[in-house]
């Protein structure tokens, strides 16, 4: 069964708290925090503040995605804010390693993500040290994408290498998540789904966390 990690980015700001405590209570494991800087990606969200004041709402796992230019920049300071993962996009830093060396150093888990036109030959030197590594299924920047399948390939290319070296990193999907999407991801490997507007334009936000599960089982 699939780890649920619904993205704020699609929820009712105004109401975020209660927002945020439908999904814990329905069990969701994550909260993914997507942050844009407006120059990695078009649009511009949160920074580490935002981080810092949702902390002490709930005990769900922060998963923080930085969508940002050289990352390595502001690492330490959502290490502060209270994340509990950050990942760093592959193509947004000439110094990947530092940048999850950084985030390991700060006693929080390092994730790795790689756009859809990335290979996964990019990030194999780097996978030895991730905790979580994020495959966008869309392409980053803005909210209620359409799914692209052939990222499941790519899924499937990462668990395999997983397998063979003996590691244990999850592997998550971002982008397009509903109930029948995520059904071929589970099972080419991927082990936590990030649901922006499957979860949080849904009237009842339980059920759609409740819906994933269900398909994955």
């Amino acid at each position: 069964m699939i780890k649920v990690a619904p993205s704020i980015l699609s929820a009712d700001y105004v109401n975020l708290q209660k927002d945020i405590e439908k999904v814990d209570k329905a069990g969701a494991e994550y909260l993914h925090i997507d942050v844009m800087d407006g120059t990695f990606v078009p649009s511009i969200s949160y920074g580490p503040g935002f981080v810092k004041a949702i902390r002490p709402i709930t005990k769900m796992t922060l998963d923080v995605h930085l969508m940002v230019e050289s990352p390595e920049h502001i690492l330490p300071m959502f290490i502060d804010a209270g994340a509990d993962i950050i990942g760093v996009q592959v193509e947004a830093t000439q110094h990947i390693h530092r940048a999850l060396q950084i985030i390991k150093n700060g006693g929080v888990k390092a994730e790795v993500v790689i756009n859809p036109g990335t290979p996964v030959a990019m990030i194999e030197p780097v996978l030895h040290m991730v905790d979580q590594v994020l495959v966008m299924t869309v392409n980053p920047g803005f909210g209620g994408q359409k799914f692209l399948p052939e990222t499941v390939d790519k899924i499937a290319q990462l668990n395999a290498i997983k397998q063979e070296k003996g590691y244990n990193f999850d592997i998550e999907i971002d982008g397009g998540v509903n109930n029948q999407t995520v059904v071929d991801c589970y099972k080419a490997g991927a082990t936590v789904a990030v649901a922006g507007s499957y979860v949080f334009n849904a009237d009842d936000p339980a059920e759609r966390v409740e819906a994933l599960r269900d398909a994955t089982k």
